[in-house]
Formats: structure tokens, sequence, C-alpha cells
């Protein structure tokens, strides 16, 4: 099934839920943004607006005229595809969907963004399980190309090929997620790598600059054309289970948060947001790096795709 859905309404209008209403106007589908959060709506079109001459700077105007905005949820009662990305807040969630179930038609598909809160506790919310399926997008949601489909314990197969459907014709490239699972498949293997290297900083091994710089200039490349278990292949698996034999058990197998991780939040120190993370941040600086990144990952993204649909 390739043909897309075409009314879509997004729930949240953070950076997330802008990033995913301007990648789908850009795409030529109608959207309306939702938040009852004053001054979050006239925040997210300028947002959009920068975003959009970023990537689309031909159709900025043609796109915008395409996204429509309201405070309540009754503004998605005739959408195909609801997608809601606000807080990673369990009853949160489950009290919208609950609210979208008595206002939506039958037909109307739901879609929560989050990054690893069950999808079946979200969909116990909803009578049409079988139309409810997650969608984990990234960060930012307009760049990067991946989004994490997971299915619920009901979910159809119609619903998965027409939310992949949507997403194909988007840009994106949707996995399917057959099971359930806390933190799904990316945000496993991400808090396995952060895991071993914030233990590496907290143990004094290397400093977070260069522990950043081996991860970038080893794996990080290599990882951007080879997934882990091809690259398992490539380098043959039994040289693979000859070092995992005697490293497993040497690696960071803690099942709390680090003391320094922990000392972190407790203390405020939470990251560019507020200025001192593991580095230190100043406004300027942060927003520098986000602009600066964001465009260096959508030209890797751009290049990438070339050469997956050349091969």
């Amino acid at each position: 099934m390739d043909t897309p859905l075409k009314n879509l309404a997004i729930i949240g209008a953070g950076a997330m839920g802008s990033g995913i209403a301007a990648l789908f106007a850009s795409k030529g589908l109608n959207i309306v943004l939702i938040d009852p959060m004053e001054g979050a709506l006239e925040r997210a079109l300028k947002t959009i607006d920068r975003q959009l001459n970023v990537y689309a700077p031909g159709g900025v105007q043609e796109a915008m005229q395409r996204i429509q905005v309201s405070p309540g949820l009754e503004a998605a009662c005739n959408s195909d595809l609801v997608i809601e990305a606000v807080p990673e807040n369990l009853e949160l969630k489950r009290g919208i969907f609950a609210k979208l179930d008595s206002l939506c038609p039958a037909r109307t598909l739901f879609a929560t963004n989050t990054s690893g809160l069950s999808i079946n506790a979200i969909a116990s919310a909803v009578v049409r399980r079988d139309r409810f399926v997650g969608t984990h997008f990234f960060t930012p949601a307009d760049v990067i190309p991946l989004v994490e489909v997971v299915r619920n314990d009901d979910t159809s197969e119609d619903t998965v090929a027409r939310v992949m459907a949507t997403l194909r014709f988007a840009g994106k490239r949707p996995v399917l997620v057959r099971q359930d699972i806390p933190g799904f498949i990316a945000n496993r293997i991400q808090h396995a790598l952060a895991r071993e290297a914030i233990s590496l900083l907290e143990k004094g091994v290397a400093s977070a600059e260069d522990i950043d710089e081996v991860v970038k200039w080893s794996l990080g490349i290599r990882l951007a054309l080879s997934g882990p278990l091809e690259q398992r292949d490539m380098n043959g698996i039994d040289v693979h289970y000859a070092i995992a034999s005697y490293l497993y058990k040497d690696l960071e197998n803690r099942t709390e948060p680090s003391e320094l991780l922990k000392s972190k939040v407790e203390s405020g120190q939470i990251g560019a947001k507020n200025g001192q993370g593991f580095y230190t941040w100043s406004p300027e600086r942060r927003e520098r790096v986000l602009r600066e990144k964001s465009a260096a990952l959508g030209e890797l993204a751009a290049w990438l795709n070339g050469k997956a649909g050349g091969s």
C-alpha cells in the first residue's frame, strides 16, 4: 500500500511537533497543528518557517498555507492520521487519546511519538487499538530519516501499511518494531553506548572530549554505512565472539543510572539547554551548534540516501 494519508493532525507544537508538521507540509500534505498552551502555536509557526527556508526554500509559502493551527483537539476530527508529540508523560498521552477516541471517526489512525513508553499502555486509553501505533521520530524530526513504527498487541497490518506509506511519501525510512519493548531499538542501543561512555568518564579513563572523539571518528563514521550486525559479519563473527568472551565481563552493566549522571541532574547540570552538562554551553554556542549540526545532518542524510538508492 503506497498511498499516503493526506490529512494529518499533529498534537503538540514543541520542537518535535513543529518539525513533523514542517516535514509533512513540505511534501504536500494538509496539517492541523494543535496546542492549547498560550503562545505555543505562534512560536511554532516561526520555527516552521525557519525550518522550511533551510530545506524547502522554493516552497515555503505554499507549505505554510497547508498548515492550520488550533488550540483544541476538536480540530483533529477530520484527520486521516493523528500524531501526538507531547512530553513523555504516560497519563498526559493517555488522556489526549481518550479524548481523540471520542472525537475522531472510526477511520482515523492514531500514532504516538514516544521515545520508549509502552505503546500498549498508551493504546489502552482507546477503543480502536487496531488503529493505534507508535511512531518514534528522532530529533530533529524534519532531518533524521529514520522513524521507528512500533506495534501494540492489537495493531492491524492495514494500520502499519498506511502509516509506513505516509512516512515513506515524506522521505522517511520507517522500520517496523514488532514487539512493544522499553526503548524500542534505537534508545536501547543508544543508552548502552552512553552508559559505557559515562562509565569511562566517571572512572577517569579519558576526558569527555576524547571519549566523544573516539566515537565520532571511529564508530560513528563506520556506523553511517554499516550497522553493528552487518559489521560483525564483515569483521567475522568468530572474531567478535573471541573478543566478547573476555570483554563482556569488564563492560559497564549496572542497572541504575551512574552516580555521575545522578549528580549532574541533582546539581542542575542538565546540558546545553541550561548551559552546563558534560560540556559548557553559552546560548550562542548552543544555537550555533544546533544550526550547524542540523545542516550537516541534512547533507549527510541526503548523501546516504543517494548511496542507498544507487546500491
